[in-house]
This record gives structure tokens, C-alpha cells and sequence, in this order.
């Protein structure tokens, strides 16, 4: 190894620990492309099945109300798109993609990974609307997958569904 590529690879340790250090924000994917890398090496593996590509979301998170969860999911492109003769059907992807398109709703499911979980305390909640339009709100994320109920008046995001939410938010953004 060359010195100078030592010195950039000191250089760049140096930074992550610095960062890690003072408390930085991550910078992941800027210039660092250990997922797709590695998307492309299942890929291959596959073979000729996943000549068209494919598509990876995955996800590590910690809960502000301290639940872990890990999740995972791959998509070869052929099966996304479909040929001219077998196109996939895009609109069961309506209902669940419209529960997250009100303000009011996006709030309710960020509250509820925070950690307000009661009816209740999601009616305590300024400018959310009546407690009939937060029901309201509520059974249409319920109907649409994003919260299931547990107990009396209780509702969680389901653990399978919650890196799926962050990652169509991330997707969302500009």
C-alpha cells in the first residue's frame, strides 16, 4: 500500500472516531456504498434470475421507548415490474401508502413509536383534531397494517412494520 493511500485511510478512521466521539450524526451512504456492495453480491449469486437487478431495505432501530428491532427485505426487479405479459398489481400498494398520507396520521404513528400508546394520550395531543378523528385516523393505519391494537385502547406499530415505516418516510424526504 502506497503511503499516501495509508494516510487517507488514517485520516479516514480518524474522522469516524472523532465523530463517534463528539456525539456527530452518522453519515451513512455519503460515498460509502457497503449495502449496495453487498446487494450485488447477492445478485450475482443468484445468477441469471436477477439480471434486471433488485432492490434491498434494511434496518437497525432503537425505540425512544427502548424496543429493538432488525429488519430486512429484497426484491428482484423482475418480480417489482413484471413483464408485458405479467405485470404485477401495484394498487393493493394504495391503501397502505394513503394511511400515511394525512399529517394528522404520520403524527399519531410517531407518537405511538415514542411511546404514547393509549387513546387516550393521543387525544391529549395538541392539534390532532377530536378524539372521534383520532379514532378516525386511527383505524385507517389499523386497517392499513401500520398499528395493530393490544389490550384496551393500546396500539403499537407492529415490530414487522416499523423499519418499513422509517424507510418509506426516508424515501419521502427531498
Amino acid at each position: 500500500m502506497e503511503l499516501e493511500e495509508r494516510v487517507a485511510e488514517l485520516e479516514r478512521r480518524m474522522a469516524a472516531l472523532e465523530q463517534a466521539a463528539g456525539g456527530g450524526q452518522p453519515s451513512l451512504g455519503d460515498g460509502d456504498f457497503w449495502a449496495l456492495d453487498g446487494l450485488k453480491d447477492q445478485l450475482e449469486q443468484v445468477g441469471e434470475a436477477a439480471a434486471d437487478g433488485g432492490v434491498l431495505f434494511t434496518g437497525a432501530v432503537k425505540l425512544p421507548a427502548g424496543e429493538r428491532h432488525e429488519w430486512q427485505y429484497g426484491a428482484l426487479t423482475a418480480g417489482l415490474l413484471g413483464t408485458d405479459e405479467d405485470r404485477p398489481d401495484w394498487a393493493e400498494a394504495a391503501e397502505p401508502l394513503a394511511a400515511l398520507g394525512h399529517p394528522v396520521r404520520l403524527r399519531l404513528l410517531r407518537e405511538i413509536l415514542a411511546g404514547r400508546r393509549t387513546a387516550a394520550e393521543l387525544a391529549g395531543l395538541h392539534e390532532t383534531g377530536t378524539t372521534g378523528q383520532i379514532y378516525h385516523h386511527l383505524r385507517l393505519l389499523t386497517a392499513a397494517g401500520w398499528l395493530q391494537t393490544k389490550g384496551r385502547g393500546r396500539y403499537e406499530v407492529p415490530g414487522a412494520r416499523v423499519v418499513p415505516l422509517l424507510v418509506m418516510l426516508t424515501a419521502a424526504r427531498p
